[in-house]
């Protein structure tokens, strides 16, 4: 999922932080991936699950739960065939979810 965000979606990897630790309700947790802007804020939490793995509710509450500490615009839900890429709307409470996971580019 890196390569492939680095090579065709032009993430810089300077700005992927892998397994990066968090704390939720005074629990340590951990992202697969976070993602951020030139400004080094966080702006995609990525979930990352083995091909095997059926992408269910459970797995995108798990991002949905690490988004609490985070606050990020974007979801992205991977077992590396499948990819859920959503952006998270705080105010209506609510995910729109697109097509195909888009450059990062245009997440700024």
């Amino acid at each position: 999922m890196i390569q492939y965000l680095i090579t065709e979606k032009q993430f810089p990897q300077s700005l992927i932080a892998v397994e990066m630790p968090i704390t939720v309700n005074q629990t340590a947790k951990r992202c697969d991936i976070v993602l951020f802007n030139p400004d080094a804020k966080p702006i995609v939490i990525v979930e990352c699950k083995a091909p095997t793995v059926a992408l269910t509710q459970k797995t995108f509450d798990q991002a949905a739960v690490y988004n609490l500490t985070l606050l990020v615009d974007y979801l992205l839900i991977t077992n590396g065939i499948n990819h859920y890429f959503c952006k998270v709307d705080f105010e209506n409470k609510k995910y729109s979810f697109y097509e195909e996971i888009p450059l990062y580019e245009t997440l700024l």
